[in-house]
């Protein structure tokens, strides 16, 4: 059987006798395996970083730039062949694959603009023949921990942007689909990146603690639940390494009674279901203000999800495919039982979908539940699956108050034709990423992306600006060239320009 092993020092490698099976999850059988890294061997990488970082940082910001426009060109060509093999280890439809690598490949875009992006700042004569200037300068070695939802994607919100600042970079994919994730980092190597300055280690919590604790990891950025996120994040920090970790979510859609309620379900299908619900921004409820509002929600919604497609990752024409493993098909039916033991209404039950030829895949149906509440545990929970949940409240004001009790913060939205309630709704919600009539507001490139509350611990978030300010670090130089003979007398006092 295939394994999947690690990329160190520009060659694939495979280490000890610990592997893991890689399933496909559209038809339940093990593909192949990976090779899970030991400790010696994430060691090993980071050895191999270390020693490439001196002639890296020392590289012009333009020649590490000129790599990324040909990363970015290689990624263009070889689309097909990674949604492929997205498809197999997560079950993406090729579609959704499609716009995941797409969404990745403009952060390439924007790493790029490195030259641009590392320039300081500098003063002339801040005091008679002194002058000052900051500059932007590299960590050193710094890691990436990425999940299995965006194998493409999420670890090029890294990487790149990392490496083109001058780091050198150790990434520790999912081991549940990592072939994608190796197959763009050899390509990143055919782009003319030196070899050392990116490696690949796959492993489980073996390899991630070992990054955690050697103290040559500089930074570390994660991207997973919440739970694991406080834990890297308390961990990375109390061993001195700056750390930015992004957790869970909870996105709430208020759907007020003046929505154009054809657009927002029709916006909700898809926030709700795309890439069966596996995603931190996936719209999982929807607030009905008022109960004329949530009837016509209701009723419209359960009517327009008999169109959905689903299946195979294979078949373009499905619009969405299987979760990842069986275990979590298992959890989401839990939480639709349990919601419907705690009261509330199952109106479209995804529970043991009939897909033909696939029985043995892991798959979930879309599933809409009425009437559920705040104290009900699906309410609470990450389900991170097809399920779209309808609260009913009275209010706008108790709809936010609803969102603002909740402890993720991670992505909102509100349709509306109100300006006055949008821009209210705006400026007050206590979450990061808000949505007006806009149900996925997934920052654009050259902004940053991250939420408040528990989806969130750092003060940087990833990608765009913020990117670059974590992946580097602000040096001030203040300088003075004395006149031949001339000669100052000791000042004892604070300098000052009095």
């Amino acid at each position: 059987m295939a394994i999947v092993g690690h990329l160190i020092n520009g060659q694939i490698v495979t280490d000890g006798d610990r592997n893991q099976d890689i399933y496909n999850p559209s038809t339940g059988e093990i593909s192949k395996q990976v090779a899970l890294a030991s400790r010696t061997t994430v060691e090993r990488a980071i050895s191999v970083a270390q020693d490439a970082y001196p002639a890296w940082r020392n590289t012009p910001a333009i020649k590490r730039a000129r790599i990324m426009f040909k990363f970015k060109d290689l990624l263009e060509q070889h689309a097909d062949e990674i949604c492929s093999l997205i498809g197999a280890e997560h079950g993406k439809i090729s579609h959704d694959a499609a716009g995941e690598l797409q969404r990745g490949i403009e952060n390439v875009e924007y790493a790029c603009c490195a030259p641009e992006l590392l320039k300081g700042e500098h003063s002339k004569n801040v005091a008679p023949g002194i002058d000052s200037w900051s500059e932007f300068q590299p960590l050193g070695v710094v890691a990436g921990i990425t999940p299995f939802n965006f194998p493409a994607m999420v670890p090029l919100w890294m990487y790149p942007m990392a490496i083109v600042c001058g780091n050198c970079f150790i990434l520790k994919p999912s081991e549940r689909d990592p072939s994608s994730t190796l197959y763009i980092a050899e390509l990143l190597k055919k782009a003319g990146l030196p070899d050392g300055v990116m490696n690949v280690v796959n492993g489980d919590k073996e390899a991630v603690d070992t990054l955690l604790a050697d103290d040559r990891i500089k930074a570390v950025s994660f991207v997973g639940s919440t739970p694991i996120a406080e834990y890297i994040y308390s961990t990375a920090s109390a061993n001195g390494k700056r750390c930015q970790a992004l957790g869970g979510a909870k996105n709430h859609a208020i759907v007020m009674p003046d929505a154009d309620m054809d657009n927002a379900v029709s916006q909700l299908l898809g926030a709700a279901f795309g890439s069966s619900g596996e995603r931190c921004m996936a719209l999982s409820v929807a607030v009905a203000v008022g109960e004329a509002a949530a009837d016509q929600l209701v009723s419209k919604m359960a009517e327009a999800m008999k169109t959905l497609k689903i299946g195979p990752c294979h078949d373009s024409s499905n619009d969405f495919g299987p979760v990842i493993t069986k275990q979590h098909q298992q959890k989401v039916f839990g939480y639709i039982d349990s919601a419907q033991e705690q009261g509330a209404s199952v109106v479209v039950d995804g529970r043991n979908p009939d897909i033909a030829g696939y029985e043995d895949g892991f798959y979930v149906g879309g599933t809409l539940i009425d009437h559920v509440t705040s104290q009900m545990e699906s309410y609470n929970a990450e389900i991170f699956g097809p399920v779209l949940q309808v609260v009913r409240v009275n209010s706008m004001q108790e709809a936010m108050d609803l969102i603002d009790a909740h402890e993720y913060g991670n992505g909102t939205c509100i349709f509306t034709r109100d300006g006055e309630a949008a821009r209210y709704f705006s400026d007050h919600i206590q979450v990061g990423m808000v949505g007006i009539n806009i149900p996925l507001p997934v920052p654009v490139s050259y902004h940053s992306f991250g939420g408040w509350k528990r989806s969130l611990f750092g003060d940087l978030h990833a990608y765009g600006p913020d990117g670059v300010r974590f992946y580097t670090k602000r040096k001030t130089i203040t300088q003075r060239w004395p006149s031949a003979g001339v000669r100052e007398g000791a000042q004892f006092s604070m300098p000052t320009m009095s």
